[in-house]
């Protein structure tokens, strides 16, 4: 027999299945979907060719054939779907990091992580001369692991601390920042040219070929991480609590950062370096929610924050189609701004 216990926040199912829900969580995640389904429409929908939300319909459940179908279908879904899926594994990221080191601040973009798969593309680009998709893609994967790897060991000494991880971080980020301008001044114009746009961050011209394989491994990782979440938040804890309620404390964190680097390398392989993202979606989540017990939540924020700054950054400027990093790049000054500001107040 089952029952049902209302709380305050929480609803209690207790029977043969054990479940405890976050009823503001869930409120709030239905809300972030139902925003990202309306601005999905939109973008499907607006355009230099106009098409009505019931071709929309029609081109996505096969009902529609010839050149709209190709518009909704071949060129405006693959960007969709990849700010929505993108959006959502930097900020799962993001949150992980910022877990880890229990800081704000604790994110891919201040880590260095973007920075080491920017500069695996760079090389890729403009010392091996491949404009290669797949080979920047997997340029950019080792990339990031490899910074991922350097900053792990010279932040770990009995145990990783979450301070080391974020000092280690910004120095190897601002030695890479300088190895990339030095690769980019180093180089022939047209090349720098073409290196330096993708450097941005821009979800323009994807198709389903290059998208689709790691819009999968981004789902997969997505996955991989909501059933790591338990450990994770008993890690917060910290060591003795977490490794009394059975979890491996190293063993645990050093998973929870691999599955943190792939999911930002693998949208920075596809799109570029876009910042911001990681960084605020978990803290924006985290303020609606009032907890961070699930990473759904910060998963959703994070593609809502995406696939809006997208939408945006085709529309801002008539005639002209921006780079979403470039849109993201602003915000998360701002952000980063009032978070800094926010938290020396709190230390005064």
């Amino acid at each position: 027999m089952r029952r049902i216990d209302f709380g305050r926040e929480y609803v209690q199912l207790k029977g043969p299945v054990k479940l405890r829900l976050d009823v503001r969580s869930m409120c709030i995640t239905v809300i972030f979907l139902a925003a990202i389904i309306a601005i999905s429409l939109f973008s499907l929908m607006v355009g230099t060719y106009k098409v009505s939300v019931m071709e929309v319909f029609s081109a996505l459940f096969g009902d529609l054939t010839g050149f709209k179908r190709t518009v909704v279908i071949d060129w405006r879904l693959p960007r969709v779907v990849a700010a929505i899926v993108f959006g959502a594994g930097l900020a799962v990221s993001g949150a992980i990091f910022q877990s880890i080191t229990r800081n704000p601040l604790g994110s891919p973009d201040i880590l260095g992580i973007t920075s080491g798969s920017y500069t695996g593309a760079l090389v890729v680009m403009l010392v091996f001369k491949s404009m290669s998709f797949a080979s920047i893609a997997v340029g950019a994967l080792i990339g990031g692991f490899a910074t991922a790897l350097m900053i792990y060991l010279f932040a770990f000494r009995k145990g990783t601390q979450g301070f080391r991880l974020i000092i280690a971080g910004i120095a190897i980020s601002t030695i890479l920042g300088s190895a990339n301008s030095m690769l980019l001044l180093q180089s022939e114009a047209e090349m720098a040219l073409t290196a330096g746009a993708w450097g941005v961050g821009s979800l323009n011209g994807l198709d389903w070929t290059h998208v689709l394989p790691v819009i999968v491994l981004v789902l997969v990782l997505l996955v991989f991480a909501m059933f790591l979440n338990r450990p994770l938040r008993e890690m917060e804890l910290g060591r003795d609590a977490a490794q009394s309620h059975g979890v491996h404390f190293e063993r645990t964190q050093l998973l929870l950062i691999v599955v943190a680097v792939a999911l930002t390398a693998s949208a920075t392989a596809i799109m570029g370096p876009v910042t911001f993202v990681a960084l605020a979606a978990p803290q924006i989540a985290l303020r609606f929610t009032k907890t961070a017990e699930s990473l759904i939540p910060t998963a959703t924020m994070g593609a809502l924050i995406l696939l809006s700054a997208d939408v945006v950054a085709q529309r801002i400027i008539p005639e002209t189609v921006l780079p979403v990093g470039v849109l993201t790049l602003s915000l998360g000054g701002l952000y980063l701004t009032w978070l800094l500001f926010r938290q020396a107040r709190s230390a005064a």
